[in-house]
């Protein structure tokens, strides 16, 4: 990838052409409802909004990749957990690792905030090579039905999420 590319905080300057970027990943996703972009300005309105982990691709000065990772609880102990929605990157720049980047940062962030583990709906054959698991086997579920193997998990820390079990408790702004 570019060495040019820089990875920062998404700042509110920077709203529009995320909402614009985040809505040209997902025009010919075949599993999006194409509202992502509206996922993500509400959850910015939310207490499960966590800015620095609201990061942007930047390269030559064009916002070209986005990623959000806002807070969620699991279980009864509503223990405190980060959901991955979205991560996007704009067709003509996609395949070229920026998702790959924007990931990787996100989850240092995350470490870095104190936060121990993440959980995603996603590619089943994408995530797996960040270190997603699949969420049956930490005895995790998601609020919907989907298919398992696309529901899954990563502890950023390590055993983070051992005798943590239930189900996942997302923001209302998932469902509006």
């Amino acid at each position: 990838m570019d060495n040019d590319l820089i990875i920062r905080q998404e700042l509110e300057k920077d709203y529009p052409a995320v909402k614009k970027l985040v809505k040209a990943a997902f025009a010919d996703e075949l599993h999006s409802d194409h509202k992502e972009h509206e996922l993500v300005e509400k959850l910015r309105q939310t207490d499960a909004f966590v800015p620095p982990l609201s990061l942007v691709a930047v390269l030559e000065k064009k916002i070209v990749g986005y990623i959000l990772l806002s807070e969620i609880t699991v279980g009864e102990s509503n223990f405190t957990s980060l959901a991955m929605a979205p991560v996007a990157v704009l067709p003509e720049f996609q395949n070229q690792g920026i998702g790959s980047l924007l990931i990787r940062e996100a989850h240092e962030k995350a470490k870095d905030l104190g936060y121990t583990s993440v959980i995603l709906l996603g590619h089943k054959d994408y995530y797996p090579k960040f270190g997603y698991k699949p969420l049956g086997d930490f005895g995790i579920q998601l609020p919907f039905d989907v298919p398992q193997e696309y529901a899954m998990g990563l502890e950023l820390v390590s055993n983070a999420l051992n005798g943590i079990s239930g189900r996942v408790h997302y923001p209302p702004a998932f469902f509006d």
